[in-house]
C-alpha cells in the first residue's frame, strides 16, 4: 500500500508506508495515513513525549483492517536484529555503571541518588505496606509528597524484586538500561508496524528518536524522563478513538495509559497530549467533510477515557497539588531555563562531533541540553519537510516541532549565550498554573520524536522512489544514505561519564545505626543533605528506608515568613540555623563564634528532627565542622563504622536538657 501523507485536497503523494496486510485500503491513502498514525500511538516507546503525536497524523483513515497476526508472530530475522541493536546500544551507553558498580553519574549524581530512594520507597511499598503517595523517611518530620515528586510509581513497583535482591543501586543501573533498550524496542516496532513498511526505515527513525542528543542528556540523570515508552501507545490508541463503535473499549485502553505514564512522569504526559491536541484538531479541520463521523466517534472515546483516567487519578493529583508539602509552582529561577537559540544547530557534548566548552555555554547544565540537533539534521529535517510537503501531516509535524522549538526558548531569548532581551512565547506562559511547574527547556525535547518519524517517513519515500524508478535507484540510494549518515553520524552518542562515588560507611552497613535511630528517632547527616550532598539519600535506600533521616534533596514548598503566600518550590527544606551553618562550612566559609544562641538554635533543631544521632563521615572540610559540631554539642564524637558520631538522645529526650 502507498501512502507517504496527504495533500489539500485528501490525495496522497505516494509511499510504501503502511504494512502489506493493509493493501485493501490502498485506494483511500488519507485512510491509510491515520491508520499509521492511530497505530503509532499504540507500540510501546520511551522517547520524546511530544513529538509522536504529529506522526499519527501521517496516518490518516482506513476502512477496516483484514484480520492480521500480533505483531511478536510476524517477527523476522530483520525485527530481531534490530532489536538487539537497540538492547547493544543501551548496554554501550551504560556500560560504565555495570562494569563499574562502585560509580556514580558524574554529571548529576544527586538525581542518581534521589532515584535510588525513589526506588527503595517503591519497595518499601509492596514489601512493608507503606503509604505510596507520601513518606516521611527523608525530611523528617515534614517529609516528601511523592506525588509532587517523580516518585516512577510505576516503574518502582514493578523492579522491588530488582531493588530488594541487588540493592537500588544496581536497580537504578538496571532501570536506565531498560528504559534505554525499551524506547527503541517500541519506537521501531511503532515504525515500522504502522509508519512503514521498510525495516530499514523503521530502524533508522526509533534509533535517532531513541539516542538523539536530549535523552542522552538526559540518560545523566533523568531515568524518568528517557523512560518513555507509553508515549507511541497513547498516541495511537488516542488515534484509534475516531473509529465508531468503540468508544468504550478504546477509551479504557487509552485510560489505563494515561494512568500508566502519570506514574511515570506526569511532564512527558503533558507535552504528549499538547502535541496530540494539536495534532488531532489539525486532523479533524483537513478531514471535517471527508469524514464528518469522525469527530463524533473520537469525542465519545475521548470522553470515556477522560473520564476513567480522571476518576482514577483523583486522588493522586489531589495530593499532588493540595496535599501536604505540595507546592504551587518550580523556582523562579528554573522557569527561566529555557534553549538557546545557538543550541539547535550545535552538538551536545555527549555527541562524538560535540565539546563540553561549546555546550555549556549554550545548556544550563549537562543534563539538559535538550535542543542540540546539528547543522546537519536541521538541514535534513527541513529538506525533508519540504520533498514531503504534499503530506498534511509531515507539514503538521513540521509546525508543531517549531511551536515547541519557540516555546523551549524560555521567557527571553538567549543567542550563543548572549540575552537578547527579546520576549519569547514562554513569557506570557510561565507563570500560568500547571504550566509553571514545566521546564521550558524540556520542550525541546519532544522535536526528537517529530524529527524521527520524518526521517523514517523520508526513508520510506525513497525507498519507494527506487522501487518505482529502478534506473534513479543508485542516485537516490546514495543521496539518502549520504545525507543520513552526514546527518546522525555526528549525534553518535558516546558512553555515560561516572565517577568513584563515596562508598556507604559501615555505621550504616553494618546496621550499627539502629542503636541509635528507631521510629522515634532520626539520623542528622553533616552537612545534612540537599543538592550538592545527596549521599544520606542513599544511606536511607541502602537500608530499605529503615533508617529516617532529616533533611532532603527534592522539591518542597517554600516556607517564606516574610511571604506566606509564597509556595513555590524549592530544592531543599527551608533553611534552619544548624544546616545552614553546616552547608556554609562545607563551602569553604569560616566558621563563626560559638554562642551560647548558637548552641540553643542547635539543640532546637535536634529536637524538631528528633535526632538520635549526628552523623559525620571524611570528606572535604569535615575537620572545620567536627570541630563546629563540638563546640555546640560540648562533647565529643565517636568514631564508629567509618564515622564520627555524637549520640543526642538524652539531649533530644530531656526537655530539661541544655547545651553549654
Amino acid at each position: 500500500m502507498t501512502i507517504t501523507g496527504i495533500d489539500s485536497t485528501g490525495q496522497s503523494p505516494g509511499g510504501n508506508l503502511l504494512p502489506p496486510e493493509r493493501t485493501a485500503a490502498a485506494d483511500d491513502l488519507d485512510a491509510e495515513l491515520l491508520a499509521f498514525e492511530s497505530d503509532v500511538a499504540a507500540a510501546p516507546i520511551s522517547v520524546i513525549p511530544v513529538g509522536i503525536p504529529a506522526v499519527e497524523a501521517v496516518a490518516e483513515e482506513f476502512g477496516e483492517p483484514t484480520a492480521r497476526p500480533p505483531w511478536w508472530r510476524s517477527l523476522t530475522w530483520r525485527d530481531a536484529l534490530a532489536i538487539t541493536t537497540f538492547i547493544a546500544v543501551a548496554l554501550f551507553i551504560t556500560a560504565p555503571l555495570w562494569l563499574n558498580l562502585d560509580h556514580e553519574l558524574r554529571d548529576d549524581p544527586q538525581d542518581q541518588a534521589f532515584f535510588e530512594w525513589m526506588l527503595a520507597h517503591g519497595a518499601r511499598v509492596l514489601t512493608d505496606g507503606a503509604y505510596p503517595f507520601f513518606s516521611d523517611r527523608m525530611n523528617y518530620p515534614d517529609g516528601v509528597n511523592m506525588m509532587a515528586n517523580t516518585s516512577v510509581l510505576a516503574v518502582s513497583l514493578p523492579m522491588t524484586p530488582i531493588t530488594v535482591l541487588f540493592g537500588p543501586h544496581v536497580a537504578f543501573n538496571a532501570f536506565l538500561t531498560l528504559a534505554l533498550s525499551f524506547t527503541g524496542i517500541s519506537w521501531y516496532l511503532v515504525l515500522s508496524r504502522q509508519f512503514v513498511s521498510s525495516r530499514l526505515a523503521a530502524w533508522v527513525g526509533a534509533l535517532f528518536a531513541t539516542f538523539a542528543p536530549s535523552m542522552i542528556s538526559h540518560a545523566g540523570g533523568h531515568p524518568n524522563i528517557v523512560s518513555q515508552f507509553l508515549v507511541p501507545l497513547i498516541i495511537w490508541r488516542v488515534l484509534e478513538l475516531r473509529r465508531a463503535g468503540r468508544a468504550v473499549r478504546g477509551g479504557l485502553i487509552l485510560a489505563g495509559l494515561l494512568v500508566w505514564q502519570a506514574f511515570i512522569n506526569l511532564e512527558i504526559l503533558f507535552m504528549t497530549a499538547v502535541g496530540l491536541g494539536i495534532f488531532c484538531a489539525v486532523l479533524a479541520i483537513s478531514r471535517r467533510r471527508r469524514e464528518p463521523g469522525e469527530i463524533k466517534a473520537f469525542l465519545r472515546g475521548l470522553g470515556v477515557a477522560a473520564s476513567v483516567a480522571l476518576t482514577l487519578l483523583a486522588y493522586p493529583l489531589y495530593v499532588q497539588f493540595f496535599g501536604p508539602q505540595s507546592y504551587h509552582g518550580l523556582p523562579e529561577f528554573v522557569r527561566y531555563f529555557g534553549a538557546d537559540l545557538g543550541a539547535f544547530t550545535a552538538y551536545a557534548q555527549r555527541s562524538i562531533a560535540g565539546n563540553s566548552v561549546t555546550a555549556s555555554r549554550l545548556a544550563q547544565n549537562a543534563a539538559e541540553e535538550n535542543a542540540f540537533f546539528g547543522w546537519g539534521l536541521v538541514i535534513l529535517f527541513f529538506g525533508l519537510v519540504a520533498w514531503m510537503r504534499r503530506s498534511v501531516a509531515v507539514v503538521a509535524l513540521a509546525c508543531i516541532a517549531l511551536f515547541f522549538g519557540a516555546m523551549s526558548l524560555g521567557p527571553t531569548i538567549r543567542v550563543n549565550g548572549v540575552d537578547t532581551g527579546v520576549a519569547g512565547i514562554w513569557s506570557m506562559l510561565h507563570s500560568v498554573p500547571v504550566l509553571n511547574s514545566a521546564v521550558p527547556t524540556r520542550w525541546a525535547l519532544a522535536i526528537a520524536p517529530m524529527i524521527a518519524i520524518v526521517l523514517a517517513l523520508g526513508c520510506q519515500k525513497a525507498s519507494d522512489l527506487m522501487k518505482a524508478q529502478p534506473a534513479a535507484r543508485g542516485p537516490v540510494r546514495v543521496a539518502m544514505v549520504t545525507a543520513v549518515a552526514m546527518a546522525l553520524v555526528p549525534l553518535a552518542p558516546t558512553p555515560l561519564r561516572t565517577v568513584q562515588m563515596d562508598p556507604v560507611p559501615d555505621f550504616v552497613t553494618s546496621g550499627a545505626w539502629r542503636q541509635y535511630a528507631d521510629e522515634n528517632h532520626t539520623v542528622v547527616t553533616l552537612p545534612l543533605p540537599d543538592s550538592s550532598y545527596p549521599d544520606p539519600m542513599r544511606w536511607s535506600a541502602y537500608t530499605g528506608q529503615d533508617m529516617r533521616i532529616a533533611s532532603a534533596y527534592a522539591l518542597l514548598p517554600n516556607q517564606n515568613p516574610l511571604d506566606p503566600t509564597d509556595k513555590s518550590a524549592l530544592f531543599a527544606p527551608p533553611w534552619r540555623p544548624t544546616s545552614g551553618l553546616m552547608t556554609s562550612i562545607k563551602q569553604g566559609n569560616p566558621t563563626p563564634e560559638i554562642t551560647d544562641t548558637r548552641r540553643e538554635m542547635t539543640l532546637a533543631d535536634l529536637r524538631y528532627w528528633k535526632a538520635g544521632v549526628v552523623v559525620l563521615t571524611p570528606q572535604v572540610r569535615d575537620i572545620e565542622m567536627l570541630r563546629a559540631m563540638t563546640d555546640l554539642l560540648g562533647f565529643q564524637p565517636t568514631w564508629t563504622g567509618g564515622a564520627w558520631i555524637w549520640d543526642v538522645r538524652n539531649l533530644v529526650d530531656d526537655p530539661s536538657a541544655t547545651l553549654s
